[in-house]
């Protein structure tokens, strides 16, 4: 398998470690910056370059596309897809993934839970969406916003119109959730490859804040999720048509409800939390896939070329 790897920066843990991964599993690998990747555009074909070279023959590619670089990045995947590159997370699926309110809705679609969240536009509406909502403490986060970064808890109605009021005069896309008091600032990410889970951990929030991501200060140690939370897990990923996300959920009265899906989960604190090997597992879901996608295209060009004889001789 020729394999790209689309990462900003080759020296980043999950980076390195796809590339061991893949190469100890006799793969060919290659890291390419999505912003140094430029594109054709045409109605005969699609054509990519990298840094002065063309591009081409890649069998898979597996992004690894930060927040800030979103657009640029899965436009290069989409190309990567039109010339037909396989990939286990779709650009469109990242992009449902980035996109909060989006992904809050698709997730809801599926009946997979998920606090109660509330989204609008006018500030003559702040009263009403905040009553539908309940009574704080409530979460407001941006809705594009990554590891805890413009997540805010406030704990009085008066702060959550303060709150709100200010992210609008920001232009600031956002959304407002309940509070989940008995999760005591503990998250569970579900590590999702291929349909499965192949780790887990328990990421807890240091003393005097809620947010429990490990780039906050979270810890976190390696857990065995529950058959409910691998199933809630696995159809989070699949809702938004991803075959590897990380599946941040926490644990509530009424069950496993969803924080977010990460279209780009980190390696190093899952790796290290739980033990796994979750890069080779990433490589071996890849490589499978591949060979799935082959089988499945010889038995169909197979089948078409015995219709073909069946028509001659009708």
């Amino acid at each position: 398998m020729k394999l790209a790897i689309l990462s900003r920066n080759g020296k980043l843990y999950s980076t390195r470690r796809l590339l061991e991964a893949a190469r100890e599993q006799g793969h060919t690998a290659r890291v390419l910056d999505p912003l140094r990747c430029y594109m054709r555009i045409d109605c005969d074909g699609f054509a990519m370059h990298y840094k002065g070279k063309p591009l081409s023959g890649y069998d898979a590619v597996i992004p690894r596309i930060g927040a800030s670089v979103t657009r640029y990045g899965t436009a290069v995947l989409r190309q990567f897809e039109l010339m037909d590159t396989f990939t286990p997370n779709p650009s469109d699926a990242i992009l449902k993934a980035r996109d909060k309110l989006r992904s809050h809705q698709l997730l809801a679609a599926q009946h997979i839970g998920l606090p109660a969240t509330v989204f609008g536009d006018n500030p003559d509406d702040t009263h009403d969406l905040l009553a539908m909502l309940g009574p704080p403490p409530h979460v407001i986060k941006l809705n594009e916003g990554t590891q805890g970064t413009g997540v805010m808890l406030t704990e009085k109605l008066s702060a959550s119109r303060g709150v709100i009021e200010a992210l609008r005069g920001l232009y600031a896309n956002f959304l407002v959730q309940e509070f989940v008091a008995e999760a005591k600032g503990a998250d569970l990410r579900c590590f999702v490859v291929g349909g499965k889970v192949v780790a887990a951990m328990r990421r807890q929030a240091p003393k005097g804040d809620f947010r429990s991501n490990l780039h906050r200060g979270g810890t976190a140690k390696g857990v065995k999720a529950t058959e409910a939370e691998k199933d809630v897990a696995v159809r989070a990923a699949a809702a938004l048509g991803l075959g590897i996300a990380g599946v941040d959920l926490i644990r509530s009265q009424r069950g496993p409800l969803v924080l977010e899906v990460n279209a780009s989960p980190g390696l190093e604190g899952i790796e290290n939390a739980s033990g796994a090997d979750v890069a080779g597992a990433i490589i071996r879901h890849v490589s499978d896939r591949l060979t799935q996608r082959s089988t499945e295209r010889a038995a169909s060009a197979a089948a078409q070329k015995l219709g073909s004889y069946g028509r001659r001789g009708s």
